[in-house]
C-alpha cells in the first residue's frame, strides 16, 4: 500500500485540533478541580443557643462530597478531648451541623475534615477560638422563704370593757347625819305597841266604837219604849 504524504493544509488543520484539544482538557480540569471539595469551603464558629454553648461548622461545597468532621478541644498544644464527630453534605447556600459543647471563654478548638479522595484529613485553620464571654445562664429568682407559723397561735385579745370601779362604803356613799332630837324617848310601851302594829289613832278608834254602840242601845231603847206604849194602849 503506498503512502500518502499529508499536505500542508492538513497537517496545520490537525496541528489546531490538537492545540484546541489541550486547552479543552487544561480548562476542564481546572474547572473540576475548583469544583472539588476543598478544605476552604469549611468553616468554624463558637456560638450560643439560648444558655447551651455550641460549636457550629458550615460546609458550602455545592457538589455534594461527604465529609466527616471531627472537633477537638486543645490543651498546652495538644488535644484535651475529642467533643464530638458528625458527618455533613454541602450544598451552595451552605450546611451546618452543630456540637454541644459548654465552651470556656477563650478556649482552643480544633476542626478536622476528612472528605476522600479530595480531603483526606485536614484541619480547619487557623483553630478555632471561643469569644471572651461565656454564654450567659438565665436568671433564677430567689424563692421567698415561707415564714413558719409559730406553734402556739396568738390569739387577739377581746375589747372587754373596763370594770368600773365600785365604791367602798367608806369612799363611794356617804351616810345620812344623824340629826339630834330634843324630842322625847318613846316610852317602853311605846315602843312595844308600835312594833305590834298600833299607833297614835288607836285611842280614836275606840272613843268612835264606843259612841256608835252607845248611840246603837239608846235607839233600841226607845223602839222598845214605843212599842210597849202602843200595846197598852
Amino acid at each position: 500500500m503506498a503512502f500518502t504524504p499529508i499536505s500542508r493544509r492538513t497537517s496545520r488543520a490537525a496541528r489546531f485540533l490538537g492545540v484546541a484539544a489541550a486547552s479543552t482538557a487544561i480548562v476542564l480540569g481546572a474547572s473540576s478541580n475548583a469544583l472539588a471539595c476543598n478544605i476552604k469551603e469549611f468553616s468554624a464558629e463558637a456560638k450560643c443557643d439560648g444558655t447551651q454553648g455550641v460549636i457550629s461548622v458550615t460546609d458550602v461545597d455545592r457538589t455534594g462530597v461527604e465529609a466527616t468532621v471531627s472537633v477537638y478541644l486543645q490543651s498546652n498544644g495538644g488535644d484535651a478531648k475529642k467533643v464530638g464527630e458528625k458527618t455533613v453534605k454541602g450544598s451552595k447556600k451552605g450546611t451546618t451541623i452543630t456540637f454541644e459543647e459548654d465552651w470556656a471563654p477563650n478556649a482552643e478548638y480544633r476542626i478536622h475534615v476528612e472528605a476522600l479522595p479530595y480531603i483526606q484529613g485536614e484541619n480547619i485553620t487557623p483553630n478555632l477560638i471561643t469569644p471572651a464571654t461565656a454564654c450567659k445562664t438565665e436568671d433564677t429568682p430567689t424563692p421567698t422563704p415561707t415564714p413558719t407559723p409559730s406553734e402556739t397561735a396568738t390569739t387577739p385579745a377581746e375589747d372587754t370593757p373596763t370594770p368600773t370601779a365600785t365604791p367602798s362604803a367608806s369612799e363611794g356613799t356617804t351616810a345620812p347625819a344623824t340629826v339630834e332630837s330634843n324630842a322625847p324617848s318613846p316610852a317602853v310601851g311605846d315602843s312595844n305597841l308600835a312594833e305590834t302594829g298600833a299607833n297614835s289613832n288607836t285611842g280614836l278608834i275606840a272613843g268612835i266604837a264606843i259612841a256608835l254602840v252607845a248611840i246603837g242601845g239608846g235607839a233600841v231603847f226607845f223602839g222598845l219604849r214605843r212599842r210597849g206604849a202602843s200595846s197598852s194602849r
